[in-house]
This record gives C-alpha cells, sequence and structure tokens, in this order.
C-alpha cells in the first residue's frame, strides 16, 4: 500500500479560514482596495498568445534586481514567500536538522522544516511580544541549518533591530538566516543592502502587501549570488506564471500609488492603536499594515460583532500565548474610518455582555 513519508503524516495541514470572506476582509493583511489602476491596464493588453506561452522570468528578475539595488544573480522570482520558504528548506535542510524560529510567527517557516524533517525550535517572544535575542542566540546550535524571522513579525507587528539580525547572522554561519520582509513598505527598514556581503543572509519579500497582488502569487527571494545558485536548483524553471510576470513591472513603476497606500495605512495603524488605548485594550505597537489586540474573555465575541457590521478581523488565540488575541488589518482612511466606527459600537455591547475587557 502507498505511505505518504513519516513527517508528512504527522504534519499538521495548514488551512486558512477562508469560506465566506464577503466585507470588509480585514483579517488576512491584504491591501483593502487592490493594487494599482495601471495594473489592470496590463491585464486587459495581454492577448492569447501571450497565454499560450510558457513564462520567462529572467528578464522581470533583472527588473526586479535593478529596484532592489541587488545583481540578477541575487534575485529569484518566486510563487509567493512560501515557495521561498520551501525552496530554502529544500536546498539546506536535511532530516535531523534544527531550524529557529520565534513563536509565535508565521506558521509556514515550522511546516515547511518539518516536511523536510527537519527539528523546529521555537523560540518564545519575550514580554510584550519583544524580539527574543538572547532566546535565539542560546538556541543556536551544531545542527542549526536554518533561522526564519519574519521583520515585522505576523501575527505581532514587532521588529527586531538590524544589530541585532547581523549578530544572528554572525553566530549562526553553517545556517540560512531567512529575514521575511513581507511588511517592509510599512516598517521601512530593511537588509536587503546587506546581503551580498553577508554570506548566509536571505531576504524574501512579496507584492501581496503594499502592492496588492496576493491573487497573482509573486514575491522574490534574494541571496548572495554563490547559495542562490544552489536555490535555483530546486526551483521549478516555470514556477511564476505569465500574469503575473506581466503586472509586476508596472506595479512596481507606479510608486506614488503604492507610496499613497503605505501613507494613509500608517495614519490608520496610529488611529486604531490610540483607539485601543483609549478603551483600555492592550495591543501590540505594530509597524506592520495590521494590530494585535488582546481582547481577553469576549475575543470571539468581538469577532462575531465585527462580523455582523460586515467586517472581518482574525481570532489568532491558537497562536502560542496569544490566547484571546484578534488581529485586526488596516487599509485606506475610509476603511479605517469604518473600522473605528464598528470597534466603538462593538465594544460597549460587549463590556455588557462580559465584566471585564481587558
Amino acid at each position: 500500500m502507498l505511505s505518504a513519508r513519516n513527517v508528512i503524516v504527522a504534519l499538521h495541514e495548514y488551512h486558512p479560514p477562508l469560506g465566506d470572506r464577503t466585507g470588509l476582509r480585514l483579517d488576512f493583511n491584504e491591501n483593502t482596495v487592490g493594487a494599482s489602476p495601471r495594473c489592470l491596464t496590463r491585464l486587459r493588453a495581454l492577448t492569447v498568445e501571450d497565454l499560450a506561452r510558457y513564462p520567462s522570468r529572467e528578464p522581470i528578475e533583472r527588473e526586479v534586481a535593478s529596484f532592489l539595488g541587488l545583481r540578477p544573480k541575487e534575485v529569484l522570482l518566486t510563487n509567493g514567500v512560501d515557495e521561498g520558504i520551501r525552496l530554502l528548506c529544500e536546498t539546506y535542510l536535511e532530516p535531523g536538522d534544527e531550524t529557529i524560529i520565534v513563536a509565535p510567527t508565521f506558521a509556514m517557516y515550522e511546516i515547511c522544516a518539518l516536511a523536510r524533517g527537519a527539528r523546529v525550535i521555537a523560540v518564545p517572544a519575550e514580554k510584550g511580544f519583544a524580539f527574543p535575542l538572547e532566546g535565539i542566540l542560546t538556541a543556536i546550535g551544531p545542527r542549526t541549518r536554518m533561522i526564519a524571522i519574519a521583520n515585522p513579525n505576523n501575527p505581532t507587528g514587532t521588529t527586531a533591530t538590524e544589530e541585532a539580525l547581523l549578530q544572528i547572522a554572525n553566530a549562526a554561519p553553517e545556517a540560512a538566516l531567512l529575514l521575511d520582509e513581507a511588511y517592509y513598505e510599512f516598517f521601512g527598514e530593511t537588509l536587503m543592502s546587506a546581503v551580498p556581503r553577508v554570506p548566509n543572509l536571505f531576504v524574501a519579500r512579496t507584492f501581496s502587501k503594499a502592492y496588492g497582488l496576493a491573487g497573482l502569487r509573486v514575491g522574490v527571494l534574494a541571496g548572495p549570488e554563490t547559495p542562490m545558485g544552489y536555490v535555483r536548483r530546486a526551483c521549478s524553471p516555470y514556477n511564476v506564471n505569465t500574469v503575473a510576470l506581466a503586472v509586476l513591472p508596472t506595479a512596481l513603476a507606479d510608486t506614488e500609488y503604492v507610496d499613497q497606500y503605505v501613507a494613509e495605512v500608517r495614519r490608520g495603524r496610529e488611529r486604531l492603536q490610540k483607539v485601543l488605548l483609549e478603551r483600555g485594550i492592550q495591543y501590540c505597537p505594530s509597524r506592520a499594515n495590521f494590530v494585535l489586540g488582546d481582547f481577553g474573555a469576549v475575543c470571539k465575541e468581538l469577532v462575531r460583532s465585527m462580523n455582523r457590521r460586515g467586517i472581518l478581523v482574525r481570532d489568532r488565540s491558537s497562536d502560542p500565548d496569544c490566547e484571546g488575541h484578534v488581529r485586526i488589518t488596516v487599509g485606506v482612511e475610509a476603511h479605517t474610518d469604518k473600522l473605528l466606527a464598528a470597534l466603538r459600537e462593538s465594544l460597549p455591547e460587549l463590556k455588557s455582555a462580559v465584566e471585564v475587557v481587558r
């Protein structure tokens, strides 16, 4: 009888709570208004002949490399950041190797590492979900072959300093350090320029968030030329589709659109955090396009209450140390207005239903 590998049998399948997502979608950290309108114009210009050809990734990689200030051989376009994570695991992890992650964080680091038969060491975040530098340094051992860090982190929105990240890279020279910068645009700080001079540093970016291209599944993995050469060997030559490759340069070129969106998100993030502070709701100060709030015992009722008002938010209670926490995506000003109005209506209802709202 056909049997899967033991590590796959033991693996928990990742199930994003998709289902019916009608209303204002503030649950998946997506761009709340979509990509630049120029992208739609570019899509309409595609022909049936374009769709009949296999995609050619390299010309667009050259454009993206130039955009990032890197050389083409230091850049690989991927099917979202998820594929970049998987490729690094396939390239650098043997069964029994160790991968270090922060808890809580993006689930795919653990899933991809476990699928390769690696052992995952989850270092708990410090108080207030602060970055656990000393915990990570202590966890590094002779079998450490990968360290995955989201900066800003998801679901907390917290960050690590450049100094701390470079210290980790230096402390584990035989490990691939993956720095996931999916929320870079809302943070504004990056280690991308360090890629050519740090031999074990890989930086991932996505065009799903600020650029609004989540439906096209396109990301980028950057790393030093020689290590990236090995990653390319594990990658399909046609991993990014023709439509995504056609639209990406157009999205990158409309910097005014992205800058405007990011500016609105940053203002909305501060407004949301102010309302939570005024209502006595503890939250994690965020540098991403979302805020994680601790609603305690009324967490699930808050999610339902917001849903009744046409707004989807994400219950993160299943994440380590996140019991009672809700993650709320921030979008453009009009959407933030709607979010805050619904939140102000919901909280009094919840307070009357439950004695204490933390």
